[in-house]
């Protein structure tokens, strides 16, 4: 930092990722409102999300410091570490923040306790140009029934052109049936019950 300079979480973030070789990263919807794939710029609301390995926790000059927005840190395994992150610049260093694909997975995996599925699948209608390649792998490398379920029946309901060219047989979407809230409606070819609002959203 210069002189009168005051840190920021993105600055502490690149330190993290730089000097620690953290899997750190920006997530979720942080990530799809910098990379302008959400529907509200998510630093309005003075809050961000992280994600990090299942072992992994923030450092305490990092969770003690106060940046001026609520930080919402999730640690989980259910995406290998720094797979599906592409490269954000800022000013003088630049960041490894999840893609469209991993960020919206990472949103997926919040739902529906701390993320609408609403605007899971209103993000989902909007990512109509991702690389099927890059949604494969990352697909076959998650390990949450849930979260592939949820996408997989979403990017089908948005008829996106890409999952035309995914191969579900090398998905393992698992057996039995996920609830993932309580009254709502069965989607049999997927077996998860969701929200009526959703179903019924054309």
């Amino acid at each position: 930092m210069r002189v009168g300079e005051k840190p920021t979480y993105q600055g502490a973030i690149y330190a993290l990722q730089k000097q620690s070789e953290s899997s750190v990263h920006i997530g979720g919807r942080t990530a799809l409102a910098l990379l302008g794939k959400a529907h509200y710029l998510e630093l309005s609301t003075q809050q961000i999300i992280l994600f990090g390995g299942s072992k992994e926790k923030l450092p305490t000059w990092f969770s003690t410091y106060n940046w001026g927005l609520k930080v919402n840190y999730f640690s989980s395994s259910f995406l290998p570490p720094k797979v599906g992150l592409e490269t954000l610049e800022q000013n003088t260093f630049s960041l490894q923040i999840s893609n469209p694909i991993r960020a919206l997975l990472e949103c997926l995996y919040l739902a529906p306790k701390k993320q609408e599925l609403m605007e899971c699948y209103e993000i989902m209608e909007g990512l109509n140009n991702l690389r099927p390649k890059q949604v494969q792998e990352l697909l076959e490398q998650c390990n949450s029934i849930k979260v592939k379920r949820l996408f997989l029946y979403m990017a089908e309901k948005a008829k996106h052109d890409w999952f035309n060219y995914i191969n579900l047989e090398k998905i393992d979407i698992g057996k039995g049936k996920r609830s993932i809230v309580k009254n709502g409606v069965f989607i049999s070819k997927y077996g998860i019950t969701i929200p009526k609002i959703l179903a019924n959203y054309e």
